[in-house]
């Protein structure tokens, strides 16, 4: 904790939100009480949790890169720099400091893996937020991870393909994360959050008919149609009001969803919304500013956001997913900013504020703790790619930190160029990024094609001199052909999308195939520092954007505090919010519900008749089963020997990919037996056999020994 969040502090924090509780007005003339009123009456027949347990509201939020842990040592965290935030997530719950990502670690990848409680071979999307995909022809073609949740994947270029963007293991669209919540009764609303809300104007025919009003408007003006409809959506319980015809509701098609989906209606967009959530109409952002249209994907500050939630959450629905953009760019400009610049430091205030204002609202609408899940986290982590400071020693907050503008952003590095320079011009496009996905041009799916082999040893060689520190070093930091990327869970049921391999690059370099922007025309430099660029790099494998943190507060979650003593990822965050709110999906998932964090009385009798057992195979589970798990950390280390090695017949790599093979095989069988006991017991209510518990931890024990040892070796 830094200096910040001393006692004296804390109390001015107290203050402002006692302040907030006792003096704010509410907006126009409607009272707090009539939209109390209004929300039972339209949302009284949602009923989560029971008992002691019962939940009448659920708040999801998740932020954009918001760090919980330093960046620069001397300067306070973005949630040290929120204290209200801070303090109410340590206070009222379980803050998961040790918390991780899926690969790659990308905002669309682990966003969708929060949702569905799966990696990305169960939901499509393993590489965000772009990808490629190939045609029969052999080429690749980028496409946008973001899209709404039926949509087909669609090249930029037009090209298209017959698979769902989101994905299951068996090649159909996957389940929909609003449909456990409107089948019991609950209207859903989504707020700027991936894959659950309209994400293109190319939307709008499909929902609301070709020949329709909106898709007039989006034909002869695209940017009002975006304000106007994307962004922002409510998906209602079935015969909601809320959603009806009146109010411009039209059919929720989930044609996909098992056991059907006939019945339910959405609201979307923000000129639908807005007359039904707002006060005369209009939408306020949580400092009463009125939100006009959806602001943007990456406009959408903790004002906007949290004001949304709270109107929602004030007008009949009770359960909000909610997306929050990150704060250390100039929102103006776009521009990215290093620790403690002035810039990031005042939106790091306006965020704090927003969160108190927001806070002391919803305790003013009886929305607390006592009654309401809170969950809040972070999608990813970001690397800090620049110079230190010009004034060393600056912390932000009483100095702001200065800048060198020529020496801060990503190292750009035109990988074509300087293999060319080797000889090498096998074919190949690539996903730019510091984990960049390579696909040759023919789509080669024979690890041992020589293409391939040639461009991967290069790659894994390759030096670079780093311009911000003047070392000489490698740029391949791991490597992952489709061997272990299957192991990662990064192959899907379309091979189309699947890459011919994965580096992983030291974060502080963007890796691309073409001429950086930094570079003069011509001649072409190869490797420079883009100033104006991505300042913060994530996607990639580094225990710095890995490691994230999300927490939980309300009915049923104990107070632990901030805690490293817990390892969770992305897909832990589902099961745990469906088992406190006594929901199921109707799939297995590969996270498990987080027993150690939730009150005796709030876990399934299972787990609660077994816990301690339950919770040791869960723990091993992930272990096992998580791509940055112990087990997948040493797969990397080893496919990474094996595909940068040069041994007599390759012999050093084709052991290696026999290996991550027969590896891949015995941990999906066994994960899958895991799978079976861990849902059973938190879903099903099914009693395990002690002995087999036994059995399956002998079993993940042994296999991550095994691994462990032939990593080391």
């Amino acid at each position: 904790m830094s200096q910040r969040s001393s006692a004296s502090f804390r109390l001015v924090t107290h203050l402002i939100v006692l302040l907030f509780m006792t003096a704010t007005t509410l907006i126009a003339t409607e009272t707090v009480f009539e939209r109390r009123a209004e929300a039972r009456s339209v949302g009284e027949a949602c009923a989560l949790g029971s008992g002691a347990s019962r939940v009448d509201h659920v708040v999801y939020i998740q932020f954009n890169n918001v760090h919980l842990k330093r960046d620069n040592p001397n300067v306070p965290s973005d949630l040290e720099q929120m204290p209200t935030l801070l303090q109410f997530m340590q206070s009222q719950g379980t803050l998961l400091a040790n918390h991780h990502t899926p690969l790659i670690a990308h905002t669309g990848t682990d966003i969708l893996s929060t949702l569905t409680g799966v990696y990305g071979d169960r939901n499509g999307v393993p590489v965000a937020n772009t990808f490629r995909f190939y045609t029969p022809d052999g080429a690749s073609h980028a496409a946008l991870s973001f899209a709404y949740w039926t949509d087909r994947v669609v090249g930029f270029d037009g090209t298209t393909s017959t698979k769902p963007l989101v994905m299951t293991a068996d090649g159909t669209n996957a389940p929909a994360p609003w449909v456990p919540f409107t089948r019991a009764g609950c209207n859903f609303g989504a707020i700027g959050l991936d894959n659950t809300v309209l994400e293109r104007v190319s939307n709008i025919p499909s929902f609301f008919g070709p020949g329709s009003p909106e898709a007039a408007e989006a034909a002869v003006d695209p940017a009002q149609a975006t304000a106007d409809f994307v962004g922002i959506a409510i998906h209602c319980a079935a015969g909601a009001t809320l959603c009806s015809g009146g109010n411009h509701g039209v059919l929720d098609r989930l044609p996909a969803e098992p056991g059907n989906y006939s019945g339910f209606n959405g609201l979307f967009g923000h000129k639908y919304v807005a007359p039904q959530i707002g006060t005369g109409g209009v939408v306020r952002d949580i400092e009463g500013n009125a939100i006009t249209g959806f602001p943007g994907f990456s406009a959408m500050t903790a004002a906007r956001t949290l004001g949304y939630t709270a109107a929602m959450l004030e007008h009949g629905v009770p359960v909000t997913f909610a997306y929050l953009t990150d704060a250390h760019e100039n929102l103006e400009t776009g521009i990215e900013l290093g620790p403690g610049d002035a810039t990031y430091e005042a939106n790091l205030g306006a965020y704090d504020r927003a969160f108190a204002d927001f806070f002391a609202r919803l305790t003013r609408d009886g929305i607390t703790p006592a009654n309401t899940l809170f969950i809040i986290g972070a999608d990813e982590n970001d690397h800090f790619v620049g110079a230190p400071p010009l004034n060393a020693g600056c912390d932000g907050v009483n100095v702001a930190c200065r800048y060198d503008a020529n020496k801060l952003g990503q190292i750009e590095v035109d990988v074509q160029f300087l293999l060319a320079e080797q000889g090498i011009n096998t074919p190949f496009d690539v996903r730019d990024d510091s984990a960049p996905n390579f696909y040759l041009v023919g789509d080669p799916r024979e690890p041992s094609n020589p293409d391939t082999r040639l461009l991967e040893r290069a790659l894994g060689s390759l030096q670079v001199t780093n311009p911000l520190t003047g070392r000489t070093e490698r740029i391949t930091q791991a490597m992952a052909d489709r061997t272990e990327m299957k192991l990662l869970h990064m192959v899907t049921a379309d091979e189309s999308r699947t890459p011919t391999f994965t580096i992983f690059a030291n974060p502080d370099y963007h890796v691309q195939a073409g001429a950086p922007d930094c570079s003069p025309d011509p001649p072409e430099i190869p490797v420079c520092e883009f100033s104006g660029g991505d300042v913060w790099s994530h996607g990639d494998l580094a225990p710095d954007i890995n490691t994230t943190w999300f927490s939980f507060a309300g009915p049923g979650v104990r107070h632990l505090g901030r805690t490293d003593g817990i390892w969770s990822d992305h897909p832990d965050v589902r099961p745990t919010i469906l088992s406190l709110l006594g929901l199921r999906d109707t799939y297995g998932h590969q996270g498990r519900v987080l027993i150690e964090m939730l009150t005796e009385n709030a876990l399934p009798r299972a787990l609660r008749a077994h816990e301690r057992t339950l919770l040791r195979l869960g723990q091993l589970y992930k272990q096992i089963n998580a791509p940055v798990g112990a087990l997948g950390l040493a797969s990397v280390k080893m496919s990474t020997r094996g595909l940068e090695s040069r041994t007599a017949n390759d012999q050093l790599f084709a052991r290696t990919e026999a290996s991550l093979s027969a590896i891949t095989a015995s941990r999906d069988l066994l994960a899958r037996d895991i799978e079976t006991v861990l849902d059973g017991a938190e879903f099903a209510g099914r009693q395990p056999d002690e002995d087999d518990v036994a059995s399956l931890i002998d079993r993940a024990e042994h296999l991550l020994e095994q691994v462990t040892e032939i990593a080391e070796d």
